[in-house]
């Protein structure tokens, strides 16, 4: 049986200068013996306090961007466990990370198994290049991170992002998904594959302002 929770923290999304508070989505994803962790942003205090006595896997960046790595490093350090993030996105680890490098690269199509479950993993440039989804097919799940929110697609106004891109890979790697497919985002609410894929020409017809 999945073993599903969210864990709210709190703290600074910092890029190109520009400081802002956010409200980040953790989700500790396993069984009752093991879990991985998907953006330990912010309190890797409270993070650990969720996992309990559990066997951490991992720790599995949808990007990079300070606030969904933060914590990283000294929850990994606590709980001596692998972080995974795809390399495209390495120079904004090194930004936040400059002397200690992550364990493991994501790849598109990649496995990361923990207990019974397995999670595809969806390559989905345009927020950051290295920008990864998490899919559990078996439960009808996709971890979005930062690409896709329930209203739309995310922020592409920073550094290194791109609105045509995350839109290309919304369409191609999002929408393809089962339309009841429930979408666990990196801030904000869940929504589903259904409720998102009808608006994909509006956002085509719009730029940028983000």
């Amino acid at each position: 049986m999945l073993h599903l929770e969210r864990v709210i923290t709190s703290g600074i999304f910092s890029l190109d200068g520009e400081d802002f508070e956010v409200d980040n989505n953790v989700w500790v994803v396993g069984d009752e013996r093991e879990v991985i962790v998907i953006d330990a942003a912010h309190s890797a205090e409270k993070i650990s306090d969720a996992i309990g006595d559990r066997h951490l896997r991992g720790i599995v960046c949808t990007h990079a961007h300070n606030d969904h790595i933060n914590a990283a490093l000294e929850l990994s350090d606590a709980k001596d466990a692998p972080i995974f993030l795809h390399p495209d996105d390495a120079m904004l680890w090194n930004s936040v990370y400059p002397d200690h490098k992550f364990d493991t690269e994501l790849r598109h199509k990649d496995t990361i198994k923990v207990g019974n479950h397995r999670l595809s993993v969806v390559h989905t440039p345009g927020h950051s290049p290295g920008g990864c989804c998490f899919h559990i097919a078996a439960e009808g799940i996709v971890f979005s991170g930062d690409t896709l929110f329930k209203g739309g697609p995310g922020a592409t106004g920073r550094s290194f992002s791109s609105y045509d891109l995350i839109l290309d890979s919304i369409e191609k790697r999002l929408l393809n998904l089962p339309s009841e497919t429930v979408v666990h985002t990196g801030h904000g609410e869940s929504t589903s594959i259904g409720a998102e894929a009808p608006s994909l020409s509006e956002w085509r017809s719009k730029q940028s302002t983000e």
